[in-house]
């Protein structure tokens, strides 16, 4: 397989994997134990590793959250708890559903083997939140933990690519979202209130878009090579089947 090859077959898989931890009913209460709402623990956890910074500069690291969404999710947890602290607490869930879901998971220390090596390998430009997250000091854990940690930065990191390609292809984050496959409820969940544009002329460039963000993120895949690509696309999508089931 070629990197591009690898970056597109296992883009689905790092996409679901890497955030499954936040729909995990012990990370929400963790954020209940924070003193904050699950949205301002999303916000915060995705963005505390950027720091004391504004809302304004959290909003364009996300990119796909409407600025006010982002603004209400931030400011609210500043009030009560440090953005580092949060990040912090987010990442301890993370690793914590790795340790539960995915240590039953044949070869998982393979699998974190190879994406840590892949997220060692990515370019961070033009990706402040990726490089971010790859500049936290990791804690050694089971290979578990370390496979759903390493797959959470992939994914900021194929997620920090898109952004850059819908941008390039000429559309806004919003119009990003619309032409994805949750359409206008997708918009929703984001933040972003209606009216919204058409959404026939954008299908087009998302779809380019989506190109442009597998030429993005390959350099990262070719440091394993076409074997070991291969390799990590199949056990990404036997991780995948595991959690669903």
């Amino acid at each position: 397989m070629t990197p591009e090859q690898v970056a597109a077959a296992s883009k689905p898989a790092v996409l679901a994997l890497g955030e499954a931890y936040g729909r995990c009913p012990t990370t929400l209460r963790r954020a209940r134990l924070l003193g904050i709402s699950g949205w301002a623990f999303y916000v915060t956890g995705r963005a505390g590793a950027l720091g004391d910074v504004r809302a304004e500069t959290v909003a364009a690291a996300l990119g796909f959250i409407a600025p006010d969404a982002v603004a209400d999710g931030w400011d609210a947890a500043a009030r009560t708890v440090r953005p580092t602290e949060v990040a912090a607490a987010s990442m301890a869930e993370c690793c914590r559903w790795g340790e539960d879901r995915l240590a039953a998971l044949p070869h998982v220390d393979r699998l974190a083997t190879l994406v840590e090596r892949t997220v060692a390998a990515a370019d961070a430009s033009a990706m402040p939140l990726f490089a971010a997250w790859r500049a936290v000091p990791s804690e050694p854990g089971s290979p578990g933990a370390r496979a759903a940690a390493g797959l959470r930065l992939l994914r900021e990191h194929f997620t920090g690519a898109h952004l850059v390609a819908v941008r390039a292809c000429g559309m806004t984050p919003l119009e990003a979202v619309l032409a994805g496959p949750e359409g206008e409820s997708g918009a929703v969940a984001c933040g972003w209130p209606p009216p919204y544009p058409p959404v026939g002329p954008l299908v087009r460039r998302r779809l380019w878009a989506e190109a442009v963000t597998d030429r993005l993120v390959a350099p990262a895949f070719a440091a394993l090579g076409p074997t070991e690509g291969a390799e990590l696309v199949e056990l990404l999508t036997e991780a995948r089947a595991h959690t669903q089931g």
